[in-house]
């Protein structure tokens, strides 16, 4: 198994969105637009919060992307135009596949507003080729208890399959092109390795520690890229403390992206009609 390169390291920038929810934006940015097929990671927090202080992101629209919401700390709450209604706790995933667009809220759990503490989590954007951009909105809820966690037989690695597979452990979530989606951690001394086929595009983030990507030094807060030279992604633990992240691969559409705002099409002209559909009532209103 050959290796990738490590083709860029940057860090993610603080940034605020929603009502004032502080975040780290990895991209998109300066560094990086996108990585077909991933549009957007926010890691959100950690913030420490007092009573009364808990922020989220009020109503807004989505249409044809995914959104994938994963929580550390804290609680959520989600509800949109089309009458749905979930929460989202500590090891929750929430993929939510926007597709022909609705319009939708996450908010902070009462107790959390309440009494205050730690909102800690990230949000992922996912593409959707073409022929699903128009799909019906669905939603995955997948609860901690259900998604799979595996060590490797030394005990010094933990992976959270969120999607896709490692360590022989394929995930539960169901993706609607190849993703990889796993959250590592790597006790001091550890070493992991995933293969990730040639033709997929994969990063990973630094939640905590620091760490060697490929033999090049990663610290938290930072965004490594590899290449596609090899199919072998080495992480390496020679710190004191645990090495926490996030390693991301995904297929690419290879397809036009058209942004704006919470719209991802394929032209100009269909972002217009996103928007009329929007303004129109179309996505349905959230009150």
């Amino acid at each position: 198994m050959t290796d990738r390169r490590v083709s860029k390291v940057f860090g993610a920038a603080p940034s605020h969105d929603g009502d004032g929810v502080a975040l780290r934006r990895a991209f998109p940015g300066r560094d990086l637009m996108d990585l077909d097929p991933f549009l957007l990671l926010d890691h959100l927090g950690p913030t420490t919060l007092a009573p009364g202080e808990a922020r989220g992101f009020p109503p807004h629209p989505h249409r044809g992307f995914e959104t994938v919401t994963y929580l550390l700390d804290g609680v959520m709450e989600h509800r949109d135009s089309w009458g749905n209604h979930g929460t989202i706790r500590p090891g929750d995933v929430q993929w939510m596949t926007a597709g022909s667009g609705l319009v939708h809220s996450e908010l902070p759990g009462e107790t959390l507003v309440r009494e205050g503490g730690t909102l800690h989590g990230f949000q992922l954007w996912v593409n959707l080729p073409k022929k699903d951009k128009m799909t019906a909105p669905r939603y995955q809820d997948t609860p901690a208890g259900s998604i799979p966690v595996v060590h490797n037989e030394a005990a010094t690695v933990t992976a959270k399959v969120i999607a896709g597979e490692a360590l022989g452990v394929q995930g539960v979530i169901e993706t609607r092109i190849p993703i990889l989606y796993l959250h590592l951690t790597l006790e001091p001394g550890a070493r992991f390795e995933q293969e990730i086929p040639k033709t997929r595009n994969a990063f990973a983030y630094v939640i905590e520690g620091r760490g060697e990507f490929n033999d090049v030094a990663v610290r938290e807060q930072e965004v490594v890229l590899f290449d596609r030279g090899g199919e072998g992604v080495r992480i390496a633990n020679h710190g004191t403390g645990s090495l926490s992240l996030l390693l991301l691969a995904g297929e690419p559409i290879g397809q036009p992206v058209a942004r704006y705002g919470p719209f991802v099409m394929n032209s100009k002209e269909e972002l217009v009609q996103a928007v009329d559909d929007y303004q129109q009532g179309r996505m349905g209103v959230l009150a």
